[in-house]
């Protein structure tokens, strides 16, 4: 009986041990502070920067996003919207690559990154280009900011109508190399990647500079001449095989960025890190994100330069009309799609009434994938087509007899 009694006993009291235990463990939970990480909830990969993203360069689709629209410091990365108004004014005309630069005295008074440069000195713009792209100068972006506006205002204001115009909502500049801590100078991931996209994709000569790991440049000063080398800020030339820049920058507000651009397999990609921790983080996490783009990205292209028909013209000097594609069409699939299945169809009128301005569109090629639309490509005139008038049906007719 004692002993029955005694085990009965026991078993309670695990039981209520049991319960203590339980109801300590969820008061521990409870009081534990909340443990938070930057990788989204079911995140494909997992960064410690902030604010990244990932964005194949020729369509402009965005692989992967984390906090991408945060307001960020952008240092030197600043310089990428440097190099594109540069750029731009290369492919205008208003400079040339062999035109000499003249640094003045507030150029070689900007601290933080730079290449030396002494009031006076002289560079040409394809050596300051290099100066800005290996070894982020910030003396050299403002000698270059002067040259072409004038004044590294008026180049900012520049920069600021640049950023508006690619649809950079997030985004305005105060200086132009990224080394102000103003809060009046800020950008986001997306940003970055907007005008990351825009450099590489209109003007592919900037990796002509940007994948340079070390050279050597000359000063010319009163002093004489020296030689300086120009160290690439971009280590991942080194760490990832597939690198084509773009663009580091870090100051103590803006902590360590990076605009990594590769290409492999011909697709481009563009990884934007934000406020990293550290100078190797900001690799790293680029690191990742390219590797994750790569594994899971195929790109359709198609240059469109097959021969599209010829089209009957109603009521103008001519039977008929030329057509053209606007443009090539790029389509990048994530989801382990079979590209080859990708259909292109013509959707063309019978025929055209004139009068026809060439460049107006006549139809449009549409690219189905499994059923579905994927985008679609404008098809234009080839040529002008005037409206005919009795004039010219007299001189048919008269040609009719005449053969």
């Amino acid at each position: 009986m004692w002993r029955g009694v005694s085990l009965m006993n026991c078993v309670k009291q695990k039981a209520i041990a049991k319960k203590l235990i339980s109801f300590m463990l969820v008061i521990c939970l409870i009081g534990m502070p909340e443990i938070k990480g930057y990788a989204q909830e079911g995140a494909p990969v997992s960064i410690s920067a902030p604010s990244a993203i990932l964005m194949e360069a020729s369509t402009g689709t965005v692989i992967y996003e984390q906090n991408a629209d945060a307001s960020c410091s952008p240092a030197s990365i600043t310089k990428i919207m440097t190099m594109l108004l540069i750029f731009e004014a290369l492919d205008r005309g208003d400079i040339k690559l062999e035109d000499e630069v003249m640094t003045s005295a507030h150029a070689q008074s900007m601290g933080g990154s730079q290449v030396f440069l002494e009031e006076g000195e002289m560079q040409t713009v394809d050596t300051m280009i290099k100066c800005i792209a290996v070894a982020s100068g910030n003396d050299a972006a403002v000698a270059m900011a002067e040259f072409i506006a004038g004044s590294e205002e008026e180049f900012v204001s520049r920069m600021n109508e640049r950023a508006e115009q690619l649809g950079m909502q997030g985004t305005h500049f105060e200086d132009c190399c990224g080394l102000t801590d103003s809060d009046n100078h800020y950008t986001t991931a997306r940003d970055v990647a907007a005008m990351s996209r825009e450099l590489i994709t209109k003007h592919p000569a900037v990796f002509n500079y940007t994948m340079i790991w070390m050279e050597d440049i000359t000063h010319n000063t009163a002093r004489g001449s020296s030689t300086f080398t120009l160290s690439s800020t971009n280590k991942l030339l080194k760490q990832y095989q597939w690198t084509t820049g773009l663009k580091t920058g870090s100051t103590s507000k803006a902590k360590y960025c990076l605009s990594a651009t590769a290409r492999k397999d011909d697709i481009d990609l563009i990884a934007v890190v934000m406020t990293a921790p550290d100078y190797k983080v900001r690799f790293s996490d680029a690191a990742t994100l390219l590797n994750y783009g790569y594994s899971v990205s195929a790109l359709y292209k198609d240059e469109n330069k097959d021969a599209l028909p010829r089209l009957i013209v109603d009521g103008g000097v001519a039977e008929d009309v030329g057509l053209v594609y606007k443009e090539g069409f790029s389509y990048l699939d994530v989801k382990g799609n079979d590209l080859s299945a990708v259909e292109k169809i013509l959707n063309l009128p019978g025929a055209a009434r004139a009068p026809i301005e060439a460049g107006e569109k006549a139809g449009e090629a549409v690219y189905r994938l499994n059923g579905e639309t994927i985008g679609t490509v404008p098809v234009l005139f080839a040529e002008s087509v005037a409206e005919a008038v009795y004039k010219d049906y007299v001189l048919k007719v008269l040609g009719y007899f005449l053969l």
